[in-house]
């Protein structure tokens, strides 16, 4: 029981330690956008989303 405990804590801790590494391996970065930059691009997310329930709507409307 106690080897199974132990086993199961060392693979635990191997687990945490191999998926923190690449959170430490990064640099400071930009921090953020340029203060004047005000575009976002959100027409490809939209059309989808709008695409997604007109097909939705469809399927309903054939099964009534």
């Amino acid at each position: 029981m106690i080897k199974s405990l132990l086993r199961r804590t060392a693979v635990c801790v191997l687990f945490l330690g191999v998926t923190q590494l690449p959170v430490l391996a990064q640099g400071p970065g930009t921090g953020g956008p340029r203060p004047g930059a005000t575009a976002a691009p959100i027409d490809g997310g939209v059309s989808l989303l709008v695409a997604g329930g007109v097909a939705l709507g469809l399927r309903r409307l054939r099964r009534r």
